[in-house]
């Protein structure tokens, strides 16, 4: 291997490969799907913090994602539209544009799983312990749960790129749409790489573990409630409020638990690629439906908003 290749600064992406008759109905997908997700995710985000019967701690704790979908849609769609109209060998990106990108898409990958925890005890809380729920879920509290939540992903994501960006590297290509720590990490050619692979795979099984194992507590324990009490009120909160956050989750979890999957066999390169974007696309496209048309609130302000605009007319 020639000598220029090690610690290189200029990498290569590798894309998608999409042949021509399928480059133009791929870009107009990606472009209308990032528009979508614009859209839906800063309205949303937008109404809640102008509607103050929103102001509610499920609210306040759920606008964490869209503006987890806006951020990683921002940093992942726009270069991927700009590099599906240049030719591959001109797919360059520099070493810390790379990094950057790999930090972001796993710091908002975390921060989705720390804040789907977080709303799965605020729903605990609501329905197990309905008369603490005030006292238990102030502001205050939410601001420490959402400042727990971001900061949590920040240094274990941040442990992580450290780890990789230690490495030397000796090839240039990254095999994927966009940066990410894997695909940085197959840039080396170092043998003694033991650390990394603990810490990944630690991370990986501690976040998943942790997540899948909050949500069957607090979703048993909803449940026994649920059961026990025999209040068709409650169970009809329980029901609305619950199965739109775990439907949330579910995409979310399948979604992650895909690429990581996919990583671990190189002969279905191509499928993992979509599949690492759809994982982007499809919750910042369905997240924002999914909570819109479950809650009562965001129906009776956007009904408000409508017959404000209609009633003129007349």
């Amino acid at each position: 291997m020639e000598n220029y290749t090690y610690n290189s600064y200029t990498l290569q992406l590798e894309g998608l490969n999409i042949s021509k008759d399928s480059l133009y109905p791929a870009l107009l997908f990606l472009f209308f799907s990032y528009l979508f997700i614009m859209i839906l995710n800063v309205g949303i985000t937008i109404l809640i913090f102008i509607n103050k019967n929103l102001h509610q701690p499920m609210y306040l704790l759920y606008c964490n994602l869209p503006l987890n979908d806006i951020l990683a849609n921002s940093i992942v769609v726009p270069r991927l539209l700009i590099d599906l109209m240049r030719p591959p060998s001109e797919r360059l990106i520099s070493y810390y544009q790379c990094v950057v990108q790999a930090y972001i898409a796993h710091l908002v990958g975390t921060t989705s799983h720390t804040v789907l925890m977080i709303m799965a005890y605020d729903r605990y809380v609501a329905i197990c312990n309905p008369l603490h729920y005030a006292s238990t879920m102030t502001n205050k509290m939410v601001i420490k749960l959402t400042v727990c939540a971001w900061g949590v992903a920040f240094v274990l994501v941040g442990i992580l790129l450290g780890l990789t960006i230690r490495l030397s590297r000796c090839r240039t290509l990254i095999t994927n749409p966009y940066c990410d720590n894997a695909s940085l990490f197959k840039l080396s050619c170092e043998s003694d790489v033991f650390i990394n692979n603990v810490y990944g795979l630690t991370f990986t099984v501690l976040l998943f573990t942790g997540s899948i194992g909050s949500m069957v507590l607090t979703y048993t324990k909803i449940t026994v409630v649920c059961l026990t009490t025999k209040n068709k009120s409650l169970n009809n909160k329980a029901l609305k409020t619950c199965s739109t956050h775990l439907v949330v989750y579910l995409i979310f979890l399948f979604s992650g638990m895909s690429i990581i999957t996919l990583h671990r066999f190189p002969e279905y390169s191509e499928s993992r690629k979509i599949v690492a974007v759809l994982y982007h696309i499809i919750p910042g496209s369905l997240n924002p439906i999914i909570y819109g048309m479950q809650s009562k609130e965001i129906k009776k302000f956007v009904s408000k908003v409508k017959l404000k605009k209609v009633l003129p007319l007349y």
